[in-house]
């Protein structure tokens, strides 16, 4: 009877330590969650602002599997509930560090939020600038719409801000008196 509780105690101290335990050292995985981390900020930065909920179908299915390319790359392997706790407080305080960082310096917040970017300047369509943000003249049509704009030539501006929305300010109309 003692002989079949060895192999039942030494499974269950096995499922212990291989639930809890990462396979690879904690610096490996700080490190892996790291450099994974600066990579997708420099990419998702490089590709223009959005908001979550401006995300098109296909920006939503881009994020799924972005997320799914990078997972293996970050754990290396290790699917130990340790291993995801190290990267789930190594991603958190990267996210945090990066704020306390933007709040501290105007250079450092332009590089990782950016600054806000004309679309219309003085009623003048800055189609650079559409292009450059990624942005399509029906999304722009939207937001004019939404700020009460019927046509470009009713806004007096259009600015695309840090957060991927856009703010319109109305060209002010002089009634005759």
């Amino acid at each position: 009877m003692l002989a079949q509780a060895a192999p039942l105690t030494q499974a269950a101290a096995g499922f212990w330590s291989t639930l809890f335990l990462p396979t690879l050292p904690w610096w490996e995985l700080v490190l892996r969650g790291i450099i994974v981390y600066l990579f997708l900020i420099t990419l998702i930065r490089l590709t223009g602002r959005r908001q979550v909920g401006m995300l098109t179908p296909f920006d939503f299915i881009l994020l799924l599997i972005l997320s799914n390319a990078v997972q293996n790359s970050m754990n290396g392997g290790d699917n130990s509930l340790g291993g995801g706790l190290i990267l789930a407080v190594t991603l958190v305080s990267l996210n945090w560090g990066m704020s306390f960082l933007a709040r501290r310096s105007k250079s450092i917040e332009g590089l990782l939020i950016g600054r806000p970017i004309f679309l219309i300047r003085d009623g003048q369509l800055l189609e650079r600038n559409l292009r450059a943000e990624k942005i399509t003249h029906h999304e722009l049509l939207a937001a004019l719409r939404g700020a009460g704009c019927a046509n470009i030539e009713q806004a007096r501006h259009a600015i695309l801000e840090t957060n991927g929305s856009i703010t319109v300010v109305r060209a002010e109309t002089h009634s005759a008196r």
